[in-house]
C-alpha cells in the first residue's frame, strides 16, 4: 500500500430539515478522527499506511436520507455529538473510493451556528480568524489539528483524554494577533497543503492545551 496516495473519508449527515450546527460538526469530525487513532480496530493496516508518510489527507463529503443509510452500511464508525453525526471510514486509495462514498458531494457543507457555542473544554482547536472556509473544509482541518495534538500527547495524557471521551472544542481565535502568538508558541499547527479553498502553507488551526505547550518546533 502506498500511504502517500491514501485519504481518510469523513461523511457528515446533513438532512434538509435539520442540519447540524457548524461547531458541532467540526467537533464531531475531530472526535471521529481521534476515535480511529485511539482504536483503529480491524483497520490498523490501512491506518498505518495512511499515516506512514505524514500526509494525513482527509476529505469530507455530505449525505442525507438514503445516501446516509448507504454510508452506514459501509465499514466505518459514527460519532454523534450534540446536533451532528459524522462517520469516519477506514483510509482508502485516493483514486479508488467505494462507490457509495465516491457518489457523495463534497460541496454544499455550508453550515452555521444558530447559537453561540458553549464554553470550550481542553484541548481547544483554534481556527485562523482571517481564513474563510466551508464547513467541510474546516471539518477536515479540525481533524488534522486533533491528529497533530494526539501525536504530540504522551501516554498518560492520551489516557486522560480517553477518559474524557476524547472531548475536544473547536473555536475561532478572537484576534489574529492571538492566533499568531499560538502559532509561534510551539503548539501543534496545521499548515494546509492548498488542494482546495485556501493558499498552500496557510496556518488554519492551532491545537491548544496545557500539555501541548512547547511540544513542537517553533516556525
Amino acid at each position: 500500500m502506498n500511504a502517500e496516495l491514501y485519504v481518510l473519508p469523513l461523511v457528515v449527515r446533513i438532512e434538509r430539515a435539520a442540519p447540524p450546527e457548524r461547531t458541532d460538526a467540526l467537533e464531531a469530525a475531530a472526535m471521529a478522527v481521534l476515535s480511529l487513532l485511539d482504536d483503529p480496530g480491524e483497520w490498523a493496516a490501512e491506518l498505518h499506511a495512511w499515516q506512514s508518510t505524514g500526509k494525513i489527507r482527509k476529505v469530507v463529503r455530505r449525505a442525507r436520507g438514503a445516501e446516509w443509510r448507504r454510508a452506514l452500511a459501509l465499514p466505518g464508525r459514527t460519532i454523534g455529538h450534540r446536533t451532528a453525526e459524522v462517520r469516519v471510514h477506514p483510509p482508502v486509495p485516493l483514486d479508488d473510493w467505494p462507490r457509495d462514498l465516491a457518489r457523495l458531494q463534497v460541496s454544499g457543507t455550508e453550515l452555521t451556528d444558530t447559537e453561540p457555542p458553549a464554553e470550550p473544554v481542553q484541548p481547544v482547536l483554534w481556527g485562523n480568524p482571517k481564513l474563510e472556509m466551508s464547513a467541510g473544509k474546516a471539518m477536515a482541518q479540525a481533524g488534522h489539528a486533533a491528529q497533530l495534538a494526539w501525536w504530540a500527547s504522551g501516554e498518560s495524557e492520551r489516557a486522560a483524554w480517553r477518559a474524557s471521551g476524547l472531548a475536544v472544542s473547536v473555536r475561532t481565535a478572537a484576534t489574529q494577533d492571538g492566533f499568531d502568538a499560538m502559532v509561534a508558541a510551539g503548539l501543534p499547527v496545521v499548515r494546509d497543503a492548498g488542494f482546495t479553498e485556501i493558499e498552500p502553507g496557510s496556518c488554519t488551526f492551532v491545537a491548544d492545551a496545557p500539555w501541548l505547550q512547547g511540544r513542537v518546533s517553533r516556525p
